[in-house]
């Protein structure tokens, strides 16, 4: 037999990730010499509320850290909200930086780090490989289950009224991520519900992705990432407080993202953008609208691959024959669980007109380093027809 060729390709993950319940009480036991003794503590003014942050901080406090606490994060965080926190970093001192929330908190504690440690100007970080570095350290502790921030190298900031900016660098992989499962115990059912079909698309994409960096590795994470989501998704919704079922959902969250670091998101992203950059939809609900409309677009061209991970998600389609019919039933199927979960179907649901259709259309073109990836090519036309669809 003759051996099987194989593609070169890179992998980058971050490099020390601690999954245990609880770790965030002892957040300054595991990481706080690397901060050293001013960290500048990233998060959002819910979670300071809810007081989920306290224990973590306290923790650092306890080893000797100095915590400045910045909590002004939004949802689709803005330049100038990352630009405050790296006015509050500077003005402490900052040796470390701590991200601990949703993806919002993460992608600005990333940047923040990177800012900190760096002092270069953003406007030449933008994109792929751009950023110098070096950073300041870096910790994230993520309180939901769909990001995957705390092992992806990018991060997303919302520049003027709409337009979504990303850096995307091995520089900007945090040393330490910290997954504690009981950190997401309180999510409402809404958020498990849009957080985790969010990371469903993040593996169904990178499976897919066209990139040539695509590899065995995000491939086996991706599959492994629908096994675990697909079988707790509804639990977790459900029954908030089963802490089998959220650790489920965070360890398949962080596999999705290792996934798509390595092998990035194509179309189904591309397209949710406009949709959260323009009507403020959450991210996960967003990539939720469109991600059956997207796929079977895409049939045409990836309705094998869709096929080969159909069961992973889904195991009854395991009997499906057939990869053209397994592939419109995994569409279906996602389509079905998105209703069960309780998550809007249509754009229509959550404000948008037809009307805006053709400019969300000609703002998702915008998104060349997502739709570069997609297994089939998407012009404005085809992106038109895709919101029609989905509307």
């Amino acid at each position: 037999m003759k051996p099987q060729a194989f593609t070169p390709f890179t992998f980058n993950t971050t490099s020390s990730i601690v999954f245990e319940p609880g770790s965030a009480r002892r957040l300054g036991v595991i990481v706080g010499r690397k901060l050293g003794k001013s960290v500048l503590f990233v998060t959002d003014p819910g979670l300071r509320r809810l007081g989920l942050c306290y224990p973590a901080i306290a923790s650092l406090t306890g080893e000797g850290v100095e915590v400045t606490i910045f909590d002004s994060v939004e949802a689709d965080p803005s330049l100038g909200t990352l630009m405050k926190a790296v006015a509050a970093g500077r003005e402490a001192g900052a040796t470390g930086v701590v991200g601990f929330g949703g993806g919002s908190s993460l992608d600005v504690a990333k940047l923040a780090a990177l800012l900190l440690g760096s002092g270069e100007d953003l406007d030449g970080a933008w994109g792929v490989a751009q950023a110098k570095g070096p950073r300041l350290p870096l910790v994230l502790a993520p309180t939901t289950a769909g990001t995957g921030s705390e092992v992806t190298p990018v991060s997303i900031i919302t520049v003027g009224e709409e337009e979504k900016r990303g850096v995307s660098s091995a520089i900007i992989l945090p040393d330490v991520a910290v997954l504690d499962a009981e950190l997401t115990l309180g999510l409402p059912a809404p958020i498990t519900a849009a957080t985790g079909i969010d990371a469903m698309v993040h593996a169904i994409e990178a499976y897919a992705s066209k990139n040539a960096n695509n590899n065995p590795l995000s491939k086996m994470l991706a599959r492994e990432a629908l096994r675990l989501i697909g079988a707790n998704i509804e639990t977790a919704v459900n029954d908030g407080g089963n802490i089998e079922a959220r650790s489920a959902m965070l360890l398949g969250s962080m596999l999705a993202g290792q996934a798509f670091a390595n092998a990035p998101v194509a179309a189904v992203h591309a397209l949710a953008y406009p949709i959260g950059g323009t009507f403020h939809v959450p991210h996960g609900l967003s990539n939720a609208l469109v991600l059956p409309h997207v796929l079977r677009y895409n049939m045409t061209d990836a309705a094998h691959l869709y096929a080969e991970i159909a069961a992973d998600a889904f195991p009854h389609l395991d009997a499906q024959e057939g990869a053209q019919g397994r592939c419109a039933a995994f569409i279906d199927e996602l389509a079905d669980l998105s209703k069960r979960v309780g998550l809007q179907q249509r754009l229509r649901d959550v404000g948008i007109g037809e009307e805006h259709l053709a400019k969300m259309a000609s703002d998702a073109m915008k998104q060349q380093r997502l739709l570069v990836n997609n297994p089939r090519s998407v012009e404005e036309a085809d992106a038109l027809a895709i919101y029609r669809a989905a509307w």
